[in-house]
């Protein structure tokens, strides 16, 4: 079987990657996402673990982008002791932001219950979750002075997927779940029916530089 497109590897570990690795990509490759959202494989990274799958996308609204990231499969089939697995996925979501929701003092802990709460509303079990989210603002002066000021967030993120019967995740359940936090950091409505209490951002004032 060819290494899917988005595939790194250890140079030290030769041969095909491992069943589980490979399966966990499939899903990923297979798992069906709202039409907002585009996603297409990126360079992986190369140290973080013998075997790396990656993704980037980007939530789309015509033509502008309300919210982009990145998402990481991560594989050391000799486990690690700090992800108390074999697998981990790394993300990074960012998002523009209207400067008076930026300002306020519980966003942090919002944005980041939304990443457990998509990871929940799906059913999932993970552990040892851990991340940071960070608001930073922009304000233009000089020949910039006209522009108004900016504002983004930023969550960055990772926890290790439950592996299944075969030594797998459903690493295509946790895809979507991510999705679903990415939907709702640009401020869309729920895509599930029942959905309505969860609290979005506002739209964006404009297009995202990327």
């Amino acid at each position: 079987m060819d290494e899917p497109k988005g595939t790194e590897k250890d140079p030290g570990h030769g041969g095909a990657p491992p069943l589980p690795f490979r399966a966990a990509v499939d899903a990923l490759r297979g798992a069906r996402l709202r039409p907002q959202v585009e996603v297409d494989p990126a360079p992986a990274p190369k140290r973080l673990a013998p075997y790396a799958y990656a993704l980037e996308a980007a939530v789309v609204d015509g033509e502008e982008d309300l919210a982009d990231g990145r998402l990481v499969l991560l594989h050391d089939p000799a486990g690690h002791d700090g992800w108390r697995g074999t697998f981990r996925l790394v993300t990074l979501v960012r998002a523009e932001l209207e400067p008076e929701m930026a300002a306020d003092p519980l966003l942090p802990e919002v944005c980041w219950s939304w990443l457990t709460g998509a990871l929940s509303a799906r059913g999932l079990t993970y552990g040892e979750p851990s991340g940071t989210v960070t608001r930073a603002s922009s304000h233009y002066f000089g020949g910039l002075s006209e522009r108004p000021a900016a504002s983004q967030i930023e969550i960055r993120a990772s926890w290790t997927p439950r592996e299944g019967v075969a030594g797998a995740p459903d690493a295509g359940a946790h895809l979507v779940a991510w999705c679903d936090l990415l939907a709702q950091v640009a401020g869309l409505p729920p895509a599930a029916p029942g959905d309505a209490s969860v609290v979005t951002l506002p739209q964006r004032r404009g297009p995202q530089s990327r």
